[in-house]
This record gives structure tokens, sequence and C-alpha cells, in this order.
């Protein structure tokens, strides 16, 4: 699975980011009495996970629907407050279907100048001259993997652990990057990218990558 994908120009200022998992993989679970034994908070604009851990639902991860029914901040599908709802015991059995929450704008770019600053990091303290930097970066979660052009973009996709072909997938955004967004008149060098045809194609090519990684992984299995 490709998580997101995220642009820096050479100074460091994120140009351009787009998450591709949210609400790919949800985890559902029906609590038939309260209380449910995890922390929420509301502080984001979303009902989030702050304390506690059941399966797969963990820190971090949002509340996307209540009782089945789709939900998009804090309010319930009644109009009544999700954390109301959840710590209310008459609101019992309630099903709740939890997703990755959303980082949010202003996180995006102190995540990406906190990179930058990584990436000129390893490239000094690197014992070999001349060193690309940070190409990728494994966790119990998921990787990252990073290609800097020769101007000093970098681009860099965060993936889990079973996602194949990442590094013609970074490729093939640079070529998505020179061909709808530096051949635009109306774009200026490192600002934030607007392109609706970038979008467009890099959602093929993300659903093209993810499509021949699954058929490559059932293969082996």
């Amino acid at each position: 699975m490709i998580y997101s994908v995220y642009i820096i120009n050479k100074a460091g200022g994120l140009i351009y980011d787009e998450d591709f998992s949210l609400n790919k993989y949800t985890e559902e679970h029906t609590w038939q009495e309260h209380p449910i034994p995890l922390v929420f908070t509301a502080d984001t604009g979303r009902v989030l996970v702050k304390f506690g851990e059941i399966g797969a639902i963990k820190p971090g991860y949002s509340v996307i629907a209540v009782n089945k029914q789709p939900v998009s901040g804090t309010m319930g599908p009644v109009d009544i407050p999700i954390i109301d709802m959840i710590n209310d015991p008459k609101s019992y059995p309630l099903t709740l279907t939890f997703g990755k929450g959303k980082v949010g704008a202003n996180e995006k770019l102190m995540l990406a100048s906190m990179f930058h600053s990584l990436f000129a990091i390893a490239s000094k303290i690197s014992p070999v001259d001349e060193s690309s930097g940070i190409k990728q970066i494994q966790t119990e979660e998921f990787v990252l993997n990073c290609f800097q052009t020769i101007t000093g973009v970098k681009f860099f996709v965060i993936v889990d652990h079973k996602q194949t072909a990442t590094e013609p997938l970074l490729y093939r955004i640079y070529e998505l990057y020179t061909d709808f967004v530096l051949k635009n008149p109306f774009y200026l060098i490192d600002m934030p990218i607007r392109c609706e045809l970038f979008d467009q194609n890099l959602k093929k090519v993300i659903e093209q990558i993810e499509r021949a990684s699954a058929y490559s992984s059932a293969t082996l299995t």
C-alpha cells in the first residue's frame, strides 16, 4: 500500500503532498457496553484515539463511522458529539469504524522541513564523499523512500513493507512533475503545485503500482 507522496523544494519547503491511504484500511469494532478501553480526543477536528490499543486500532486512528454511518468530523450521525456517544452508556451497543488519522497541513510543513534538515545532516556526516543523503528509512509500520534530483528537489513516498517497485514509482512521479508541472507556463518554480493533470496522472500511477504489487504478492504466495 502507498500511504502518501511528498515533494519538497531545494529550500526545504513542502510544495506538494497527497494522502492515498485515508479510509483504504479500516477497522471496525462493536462494544456491547460502556466503557470502551480507549482514550479519545477531539482537539484536531476529528475524534482520534489518544491512548490505548485494540488489535489494529492504535493511537492516531480516527473515527470515520458510527454505527456504520460515515462521519467526517466530531459530530455523530444524529448531531450528537461522538465523544458524548462514547461516554453515554445508553448509546450501547456501539459500533465504531476507525481509519488512519489525517496529518494536518501545519504538521506536514513541519515534517517536510525536519526531513530536509535530516537529509542535509546525513549527507554531511556520511563517510563517503558526495553522499546522496537519505534514500530509505525503515520502521516497524512503514518505509520511507526518497529520490533527490540534481536541482535539489526531493520526492519521497511512504509505503508499507509489502509494497514493491518504490524506486520506479519515484522516477515515474518525477517524470509526471517534469511533464505536467515544469512545462506548465503558469507554474512558478519552488511554489506549491496546483495542477489538476498532475493530480490525475499521479493517482493513475499509484493505482497501477499498487495493482502490480498486489498481483506480485499473490503470485508469490
